[in-house]
């Protein structure tokens, strides 16, 4: 398993992915897909870091380090859309993956990691294993577009 930053030619091994999430509505296909991915890899802070394997991207997270004020200034770093192929869960490719993850914040200088993960989905415990807490911190969203369906 190889662990990297996505480039434009990854499209439809993350589009698989994505539509995996059952976000309503779903990625785009086609040239507003592939343009749209292609400016989410081209935002300044943003990468989004997969797990190859076999010449294919089975995991992947898009990491968003972002500006601060607070903290003397460091960054912090936001982590969403964190997907592995059902067919590869359970065979370690999300751990390393994260810990991958985790490891370019830290190296971007960031004082913290954010991440959501829903509530019915059960991926609460793969997180508190990496480390992550619910005990300081309460996400909250506001949405104009509805929530995953289950």
């Amino acid at each position: 398993m190889q662990r990297r930053s996505l480039v434009a030619t990854d499209f439809r091994d993350a589009l698989a992915l994505y539509q995996t999430l059952n976000t309503t509505p779903s990625a785009s296909d086609g040239p507003d897909g592939s343009r749209a991915f292609a400016e989410l890899l081209a935002h300044q802070g943003t990468q989004i870091i997969g797990a190859e394997v076999g010449g294919h991207i089975f995991s992947m997270a898009t990491l968003h380090i972002l500006p601060n004020m607070t903290y003397a200034g460091r960054p912090y770093a936001l982590v969403e859309n964190v997907v592995t192929a059902a067919a590869h869960q359970g065979r370690g490719l999300g751990t390393a993956l994260m810990q991958h993850v985790l490891q370019s914040a830290w190296n971007a200088g960031c004082y913290k990691v954010m991440l959501l993960t829903g509530q019915t989905y059960g991926a609460r415990g793969f997180y508190e294993k990496l480390g992550f807490s619910a005990d300081d911190k309460v996400g909250m969203t506001l949405r104009r577009a509805p929530a995953r369906t289950p």
